[in-house]
């Protein structure tokens, strides 16, 4: 564990020295890069910046990556989300046009609450996360993943055009805000003095228009990326510094980077996209089922319909399982092997937890050995050596709900 946490902490670091697979999303074409509004904002704050998903962002701070991780989970702890694409689906077909593109039931939402939904491709394929958000402003708020920016954006304006040929009343318009995530157990106690509203009646993947310490027309939503109960804040650009400010005047906040954001996702069983799912990865081997409406699939007009129901019906080849091990940590693409030595998968994504002082990862094995107890071997660094399929999330996850 220290080992681990020193190298995350070098000012030089290195790529592969990242707490998971993140390199493989990074960049070195610095001159493309884009900055989110709190960019120099980061850098009087000691933020040492890389380059992710086109924009460069704070990997970490001051303090460690470790400690970062730890507060976050004690406290609560302040990220930059604004990379993210933040768009609004508006018009009387909406919700035509969300289902056309993704798997979840957007039909059912309630005013204000939002779902984890899929965007799949006709082979089945996970060609995105997002979460939509049923606004009671008439329209839809859906925030996806930075680096499917492009791909995302231009999927949803090509259905948008397609429909509205067609007679169809929708369109669509991309949300220039900032992006904050209050995250851990004190965000609610630390949020409650900077607004009107009681948050006690905003409970998990809901979502709420209000004044933020002086900030009005923000979106707060019950949600985040780290298993703890937390919003995230979208802002207008201009009001981002003074609402990180604002927010960082409680000592229970200290700002965190995507190092820390890496580890907690992963400690509470949560994908990222391009590592643990993609194109490739269908939701049932995804082990995401849970997001597939009961009405998308008895009505089977979703993409990848076809084969995303006959893999629930029927037996799927392989899934994504956790896996706990002592020793070296695993990694992204380290060898997942039967006990007699024969390669049955790979490891997606992996990292030494900081919470439960072991090491743990995602990875795809065949069905067979996906039970939880299952003994695998997993090859790091050329040496085998053991490791147990486990249950997610490693760390029980603190989701704000009403009692």
């Amino acid at each position: 564990m220290q080992r681990a946490a020193s190298m995350v902490a070098r000012v030089g670091f290195r790529l592969q020295s990242l707490p998971l697979a993140l390199g493989r999303q990074f960049s070195c074409a610095q001159d493309v890069l884009r900055k989110t509004p709190l960019y120099d904002f980061h850098l009087a704050h000691g933020g040492k910046m890389v380059a992710f998903a086109g924009w460069t962002l704070p990997v970490q701070y001051q303090d460690s990556h470790i400690d970062s991780h730890l507060h976050t989970r004690r406290h609560c702890s302040l990220f930059d989300v604004s990379h993210m694409l933040q768009t609004k689906i508006f018009g009387c077909d909406r919700v035509k046009l969300m289902e056309s593109l993704v798997v979840g039931d957007i039909e059912e939402l309630r005013p204000n609450q939002g779902t984890l939904s899929l965007f799949t491709n006709e082979t089945g394929g996970i060609l995105d996360d997002l979460i939509v958000t049923n606004t009671s402003e008439g329209h839809l708020y859906v925030v996806s993943n930075a680096g499917c920016w492009d791909k995302d954006l231009a999927r949803m304006q090509d259905k948008v055009t397609e429909l509205q040929k067609r007679g169809s009343d929708v369109g669509l318009e991309v949300v220039d805000n900032a992006l904050l995530a209050l995250q851990g157990p004190t965000a609610a106690q630390v949020l409650q003095a900077g607004v009107a509203d009681d948050l006690r009646k905003l409970p998990f993947m809901t979502s709420a228009v209000m004044e933020v310490f002086g900030m009005s027309g923000c979106r707060v939503t019950r949600c985040g990326y780290t298993g703890e109960d937390g919003v995230e804040i979208s802002v207008p650009a201009t009001g981002a510094v003074h609402l990180a400010t604002a927010l960082l005047e409680n000592p229970e906040v200290k700002l965190a980077g995507l190092a820390a954001r890496d580890s907690l996702r992963l400690e509470a069983g949560l994908c990222l996209y391009g590592n643990d799912i993609d194109e490739h990865t269908t939701p049932v081997e995804g082990s995401l089922s849970w997001t597939l409406g009961k009405r998308r699939r008895a009505a089977m007009d979703f993409p990848g319909a076809e084969v995303i129901v006959s893999q629930l019906k029927g037996k799927v080849q392989r899934r994504r399982v956790g896996l706990m091990c002592e020793g070296a940590p695993m990694r992204a693409h380290s060898p997942i092997l039967s006990t007699d030595g024969t390669k049955i998968g790979t490891v997606t994504s992996g990292c030494p937890s900081p919470c439960l002082k072991k090491n743990v990862a995602m990875g795809y094995v065949p069905s067979e050995y996906s039970r939880p107890g299952t003994l695998l071997l997993v090859e790091v660094r050329r040496k085998q050596q053991m490791a147990v399929v486990s249950k997610m999330p490693f760390v029980p996850t603190n989701y704000y709900t009403l009692k």
